[in-house]
């Protein structure tokens, strides 16, 4: 059996798919693009798919993963181009690899957000950000279907950074941009729950809502705050197989006997 792992995005206005909505499309387009799927045994069947920490519905995406199981070996890269053929476009499939190292869901233990905030003064999205920063704890509310939870929504913040106005949105209206690197951790931190942080500590409050894409997740390098690629192992492990028969191939053959 083979595994590949994939890369997705949700852009545009796929951004407002919900999780279901797209394991129902990726369905169809893996029987479009006929692929030998594995199928899991019992009364229902399904095809063995594994998805990965997907984005809360309502955010853009760069960086979303999920594994399938083949029956036949396939090229990674060609079926890449058949399932990206074969959904719509703001579901683009721009990765894939084989699986060739264990634990795609345990690399995942961070994310990179960008959340673009119309209508907010980058000075003011600046203070903002410094006094929650500076804050030990910073308390929200969330609803969720067991009622209404509150939790630190600062202990799993890495980093939050101001940016400057995009080049794609008009000069002559404020807008703060701001970057944000957070742990994954139970409960989980949403950009909107650190929104609801700034909220609370500085009275920040974007006039529309805020235009939040995750730009990467992986594992979360402790030392310098970064979020590595979490298909480089796989990668890595590719090229090492391909290293040793190419070195064999080279290696001199000893001479025989006079």
């Amino acid at each position: 059996m083979q595994r590949i792992r994939l890369r997705y995005t949700k852009r545009g206005r796929l951004r407002f798919t919900s999780h279901r909505d797209f394991q129902r499309a990726f369905e169809r387009a893996l029987r479009r693009a006929e692929v030998p799927m594995a199928y899991s045994a019992g009364f229902t069947p399904h095809p063995k798919v594994s998805y990965a920490n997907a984005a809360p519905t309502g955010t853009g995406s760069e960086a979303e993963y999920l594994e399938i199981a083949l029956t036949q070996a396939r090229d990674p890269e060609t079926l890449r181009v058949l399932l990206d053929e074969s959904l719509p476009t703001g579901l683009d499939v721009i990765d894939a690899v084989e699986a060739r190292t264990p634990g795609l869901a345990d690399r995942l233990t961070a994310s990179v957000w960008e959340l673009r905030l119309d209508g907010v003064d980058p000075a003011d999205a600046e203070r903002a950000v410094a006094a929650f920063a500076g804050a030990d704890t910073v308390e929200v509310r969330r609803t969720t279907k067991n009622g209404v939870r509150t939790f630190d929504a600062r202990s799993a913040v890495v980093s939050l950074d101001t940016h400057g106005t995009p080049a794609d949105r008009p000069t002559d209206q404020p807008c703060a941009i701001l970057r944000l690197v957070v742990r994954h951790v139970t409960p989980a931190v949403r950009p909107d729950d650190v929104l609801s942080g700034l909220r609370a500590v500085a009275d920040l409050a974007p006039p529309v809502p805020a235009a939040v894409t995750r730009l990467a997740q992986g594992l979360l390098d402790e030392e310098t705050g970064t979020v590595t690629d979490p298909l480089a192992p796989d990668r890595e492990a590719a090229q090492a197989l391909t290293a040793v028969p190419a070195a064999a191939a080279t290696a001199p053959t000893p001479e025989g006997p006079a």
